[in-house]
């Protein structure tokens, strides 16, 4: 099987990457930060390590640092935690989320409507400025945060998330940024690109191993927990400690999938980001000049806009559940649908079924994407006759 499915996580991994687990299974089976025996001090110092990488490729501090399961948790614990006080007290709270939504920012913010916060949609336009004055519009007085992707999974449109930042500012507002697209792909510096609090996966971008996430704050808006229990710190105190990280970071961490994290930014670092994301950029260009010789093939890229290397098309007279099938029959992993994010497929024009997503990365070759785009052309023509 051709791997081409890369937007939902990465794969393969890097050697270094799988020897860094195999490593740690062996050498970090104690339980971090719980016990001061050998075992469980080993275990807390590469766990640390991973934050001192974490924190010095995304321009935070280690101890603002959070590990969580996924992106998903991460910006549930952003999105609940900022607005809990608020919400405690009947005070307004109002966030701003763009049209491109993944669900993972539409479905937290929309259950909060339930105990008294509101949103609102800023449509995205292939103009960046037009998207700066959609966001800005929407900005009230209770208005306390914008929460957005950096980057769609469904399209790979970019969003111009540093003047994002600098609006937030501008207003106070916090600045939530859903990373699962861009971290690891594009550069990222939260002081630079003035974004609050950072949620990313690990298992893509970042080259670690499933069941990791990040969450990464400036310590400007404070997070309330939505998760309590132990956290090897005030265990005498029934309340939560207050502290970062352990506060936000109740029970055992998933070691073996941190260190994988930290293996796999070493990995992006040794490579060089720029490096990688041309390459992959380079696949996508080539995947579309094949697509476009190709009659009842329909690309989803709007005029004007920056890319993440990903590609949204589909072949006409088939659904994108029949050609995702297809090309898996024919040895190619691609993904078909809605991405989970109708929102994004909306805003491209490809409701209700969505479309079939190119997601390209380092480890795959020329040759296999031209192999993909001829497996394309004979779907298109069987859907043709």
């Amino acid at each position: 099987m051709i791997y081409f499915d890369n937007a939902a996580t990465t794969y393969p991994k890097p050697d270094s990457v799988r020897r860094a687990v195999m490593e740690a299974m062996v050498k970090c089976g104690g339980n971090p930060g719980r016990s001061g025996h050998n075992m469980s001090m080993a275990s807390a110092s590469a766990v640390y390590s991973v934050r001192e990488k974490a924190a010095a490729l995304f321009g935070a501090l280690p101890e603002n640092v959070i590990f969580t399961a996924n992106c998903t948790q991460s910006v549930n614990m952003a999105v609940k935690g900022l607005a809990e006080t608020a919400l405690r007290e009947g005070k307004p709270f109002h966030v701003i989320i763009s049209s491109l939504e993944h669900n993972s920012v539409l479905r937290p913010v929309h259950e909060l409507t339930k105990r008294g916060l509101t949103y609102s949609i800023a449509e995205v336009s292939p103009d960046d400025e037009v998207t700066l004055h959609n966001i800005e519009s929407l900005v009230k007085p209770s208005t306390k945060a914008i929460v957005c992707t950096l980057g769609s999974n469904v399209t790979g449109q970019l969003m111009p998330f540093g003047r994002i930042g600098e609006l937030c500012r501008r207003k106070n507002l916090c600045f939530i940024g859903d990373g699962a697209q861009v971290c690891g792909v594009v550069p990222v510096d939260m002081e630079r690109d003035g974004i609050n609090i950072l949620c990313m996966p690990g298992h893509k971008g970042l080259y670690g191993i499933s069941g990791t996430g990040l969450l990464i704050t400036d310590g400007k808006f404070p997070l309330y927990h939505i998760i309590e229990g132990g956290t090897g710190t005030t265990s005498l105190e029934a309340e939560q400690t207050p502290f970062l990280p352990e506060g936000l970071e109740s029970g055992t961490v998933n070691t073996v999938g941190i260190v994988s994290v930290g293996a796999g930014i070493d990995f992006l670092k040794s490579m060089g980001q720029k490096r990688i994301h041309g390459y992959e950029e380079h696949l996508c260009r080539r995947f579309i000049s094949e697509l476009e010789k190709i009659g009842g093939v329909r690309i989803y890229r709007r005029e004007r806009c920056s890319y993440l290397p990903i590609v949204l098309f589909n072949v006409e007279g088939r659904s994108p559940e029949e050609t995702a099938a297809y090309l898996s029959d024919s040895g190619f992993a691609l993904r078909g649908g809605l991405h989970c994010s109708g929102l994004a497929h909306r805003t491209a024009g490809t409701l209700p079924d969505g479309g079939v997503r190119f997601a390209p990365s380092v480890f795959n070759t020329e040759a296999q994407v031209i192999a993909l785009a001829k497996t394309v052309k004979r779907f298109a023509e069987s859907s043709a006759e």
